[in-house]
């Protein structure tokens, strides 16, 4: 039986790229998701959370991922993520999703709250400098 080729893809590295991977599971939106290379082709958002993974040369091995999307075709996965961390203690792992993953999204939205805050600002200014003209 044909076993599955995994790539995971960050924004500026291919961070990993396994052959002969026989299971995948990966966090999604609704909950643990598993993959076996008969399974037919999908596509699934991912969460953060902790990926596992088979294979014939490392046994069983875990990533902690950021959000992103995995696409299987064929044999093939590709995982596309903003960021990855490879481990073998499962407990360092979670915290690294809880502290660092999570912890950009606390500051994203901090940061989107504040471009909104300076967007309605330019707004404002800009419907004053509207009315003042008609």
């Amino acid at each position: 039986m044909p076993l599955m080729t995994l790539k995971v893809l960050l924004p500026f590295e291919i961070f990993a790229v396994e052959r002969n991977v026989s299971r995948i599971v990966v966090e999604t939106v609704q909950g643990s998701f598993g993959l076996l290379p008969r399974r037919l082709d999908c596509v699934a958002a991912l969460v953060p959370g902790i990926l596992s993974f088979q294979s014939e040369a490392h046994g069983e091995v875990f990533f902690a991922l950021d959000a992103g999307v995995l696409v299987k075709t064929g044999q093939d996965v590709v995982i596309s993520a903003r960021r990855a961390v490879r481990g073998d203690d499962l407990s360092r792992l979670h915290d690294a999703v809880a502290q660092e993953f999570l912890t950009l999204d606390t500051q994203e939205v901090a940061m989107r709250a504040t471009m909104a805050r300076l967007e309605s600002g330019f707004m404002r200014r800009f419907a004053s400098l509207r009315d003042r003209r008609s």
